[in-house]
């Protein structure tokens, strides 16, 4: 899907038909013929609009003849919304326009298009570039705080039942904590690049707002860290608890077969086809039964007094 928006001041944002000077073009999932109108009228690299759509492109920045693209890894839900996963974005900087190319439609993008952003503007293309990496960084600090919370949740549920189910759901948020950490550091590299190369012509006010950026995936980095170290905590201890379960069990199940035995060689005692005490009397089934009675209940005092119980 191609679409165009140009901001003819501040805060303000039109969609408009034509390519002009100064505005945003939005490729989403583009067809070939979508990045061969879009090379044919912006001059951009048909490589740099491809890049993107590569789901496993990581984070870096390329120059070339005073285009700049700059590809960032991005956090998303999973469809059936049981984890978190990261794509790339492409955001390609030139003099005339600003391209942002990507697999799915963005939740941060979105913002920008439904004009939930202030002070943006698509002709203010380096300072629109900046805004975007910080809404970036700003949604995987609140996807973080979702695991979080998830989490907590999670291990409230394992405390009343011990399920394989809420285990997977654990295991899939320490996946998606992988994920953000490896992808936060790789976007880390990118936004040093940016600060340090001078690679596209910053304002003091863009420079301030790159430097704010920085510190907010710093932020995640070290969130993403605790979280990650916590989660892995929280699995090894119920992965002991599981098991100290599991021996329990076991414990108790080789203890009721212990005293089970016991009635049961008596039984098979006095069932053999030879003589045996009792067998003329008429309450010798009584007797086997109190003989049986009284080792079980020996077998039960000696066994709480060894604490098996």
């Amino acid at each position: 899907m191609l679409t165009i928006y140009l901001s003819p001041q501040d805060n303000e944002l039109l969609q408009i038909n034509s390519f002009e000077k100064g505005c945003w073009i939005n490729l989403i999932d583009p067809s070939e013929e979508e990045i061969e109108t879009v090379v044919q009228n912006t001059g951009i690299f048909a490589e740099f609009l491809r890049y993107p759509l590569d789901d496993e492109e990581r984070p870096h920045i390329e120059f070339e003849d005073k285009q700049l693209l700059t590809i960032i890894d991005v956090p998303i839900e999973t469809p059936s919304g049981a984890g978190y996963d990261t794509i790339p974005l492409g955001i390609i900087h030139t003099d005339d326009y600003i391209v942002t190319v990507c697999l799915h439609d963005l939740s941060i993008l979105q913002d920008f298009y439904q004009k939930k952003v202030r002070g943006m503007a698509t002709y203010k293309k380096t300072r629109f570039l900046f805004q975007i990496l910080y809404k970036n960084a700003s949604l995987y600090l609140k996807y973080l705080r979702e695991i979080d919370k998830k989490s907590t949740d999670v291990e409230l549920e394992l405390h009343k039942s011990m399920r394989n189910k809420e285990l997977i759901k654990l295991l899939n948020l320490e996946k998606a904590l992988v994920y953000f950490t490896t992808s936060l550091r790789s976007n880390e590299s990118v936004l040093e690049k940016l600060l340090r190369g001078r690679v596209i012509k910053m304002y003091e006010e863009d420079q301030d707002l790159l430097e704010d950026v920085i510190i907010e995936n710093k932020q995640a980095i070290e969130m993403a860290d605790i979280y990650s170290n916590i989660l892995s905590g929280t699995m090894d201890a119920f992965a002991s608890i599981i098991s100290n379960n599991l021996n329990i069990v076991m414990k108790f199940l080789a203890i009721v077969t212990i005293i089970l035995a016991l009635p049961t060689m008596v039984a098979s005692f006095f069932g053999m086809n030879v003589p045996v005490p009792f067998q003329d009397s008429p309450y010798g089934f009584a007797f086997a039964v109190i003989i049986s009675i009284v080792l079980s209940l020996i077998g039960v005092f000696y066994l709480a007094k060894k604490n098996m119980f």
